[in-house]
């Protein structure tokens, strides 16, 4: 069975665009803090930063040096051709024997795997 055709209902013409809204300004950037420069002298510009749990880094691939402040004492690494990224430790690993991972271009390293330095 065919069923009638019904008729089409004309189109409505498009309502035209309203204008866009202009863009407000921008609040103004903020100066990037400075860090606290808790690290060794003679070590400058790090490359990366980080802190995790009572664990702060710091990389200076110029140095070719990691940086490690934890419980109040800094310690020094040779990363050798390491580039170090960023950090990762097991929350299980807490504490004074926790070994926290590095993650670099050649995978994550083992900061008990680095030479520490005098």
């Amino acid at each position: 069975m065919h069923k009638p055709e019904r008729a089409m209902e004309p189109m409505k013409p498009m309502e035209p665009m309203k204008p866009m809204q202009p863009m407000q300004p921008m609040a103004p950037m903020q100066p990037m803090q400075a860090d606290d420069g808790w690290w060794p002298e003679g070590l400058s510009n790090p490359s990366s930063t980080g802190a995790q749990n009572d664990l702060q880094y710091a990389f200076f691939p110029q140095q070719r040096r990691l940086a490690i402040r934890q419980g109040g004492s800094v310690q020094q690494y040779d990363t050798g051709e390491l580039s170090i990224s960023g950090v990762a430790q097991s929350q299980s690993g807490q504490g004074p024997g926790a070994n926290p991972v590095f993650s670099t271009a050649q995978g994550e390293v083992a900061l008990s795997s680095l030479r520490k330095l005098g």
